[in-house]
């Protein structure tokens, strides 16, 4: 836990960092005072609203056990084999099978999942798919992914507008600095998205086949959603991509760019960590 609070906090001070170092850069002095005021209080923004904002950028819906029995059951039993508090449980409206969990801390935790991945997946996919989001909560990754998703998008909305509002004549930069700025911002907000997410996958690979017991399930949801969602766009995802690395799979298309850029471990490699840990448990 100790780990996973100093990830939260080292992220926070990078993207703090850069906050300022975009205002420096598009505003001179003032800039980034400016900036890192802006920055401050996003962080902290952020902390306690971030995974509300996420829910709402995919329109997601809460639900009871009223309203989709099998899921909210299979999530709550999840839960019980985990020893974590119960966490709200969201569907959302795309035809794209995908998953994520959000929240600031196990206590206030939710998971969420697409009605193409209910379609998608048996009952025993399903369950290790959802075993992985708990493991998210239960290695408190959550509140990481879902800061850095919100703020990211914030940097490159700073960067533009910094473009258009920079200092004045003596501290502003020259056009081409500013572009560079624009393009390199995010880049950076990327970058630092990568640097927490790819390990942070295996290890909720493992978590949910400790959850759920059964490695080879979560091997077989992972093949399949991969293979459903390179053809199936996710439009909040497209307009918001800072939120794919998120999600149990990358939800981007990304082209020739999708490996450079990969905030995802490829899976193959998950799959093949997960049938040895199957073939160790026999």
């Amino acid at each position: 836990m100790l780990n996973n609070w100093l990830k939260t906090t080292l992220l926070m001070a990078a993207i703090l960092a850069l906050f300022g170092a975009v205002g420096m850069l598009l505003g001179g002095a003032v800039g980034m005072l400016i900036a890192l005021l802006l920055g401050g209080a996003m962080n902290l923004w952020a902390y306690w609203n971030s995974d509300k904002m996420v829910l709402r950028m995919y329109n997601a819906q809460e639900i009871g056990p009223a309203d989709a029995p099998e899921f909210y059951n299979m999530v709550a039993d999840l839960a019980r084999r985990a020893d974590l508090p119960m966490p709200k449980v969201y569907l959302i409206d795309e035809a794209q099978p995908n998953a994520f969990a959000t929240g600031r801390n196990p206590e206030h935790a939710a998971v969420a999942a697409t009605s193409g991945i209910l379609r998608l997946l048996s009952a025993r996919e399903l369950r290790g798919v959802m075993a992985h989001e708990l493991a998210h909560v239960k290695n408190r990754d959550i509140l990481t992914s879902t800061i850095s998703a919100t703020v990211a998008g914030a940097i490159s909305a700073l960067a533009q507008f910094g473009f258009l509002f920079g200092g004045g004549d003596r501290e502003r930069p020259n056009m081409i600095v500013q572009l560079v700025v624009m393009i390199l911002a995010p880049l950076a907000a990327t970058l630092i998205q990568m640097a927490i997410s790819r390990a942070r996958e295996f290890g909720a690979d493992r978590g949910g086949a400790e959850i759920s017991g059964d490695p080879e399930a979560l091997a077989a949801a992972l093949r399949k959603i991969e293979s459903y969602a390179r053809g199936t766009p996710l439009h909040t995802a497209d307009l918001h991509p800072e939120t794919a690395q998120m999600m149990i799979i990358n939800p981007l298309s990304g082209g020739d760019l999708a490996g450079l850029f990969r905030t995802h471990p490829a899976t193959e490699q998950r799959v093949a960590r997960l049938l040895e840990l199957a073939r160790r448990a026999l």
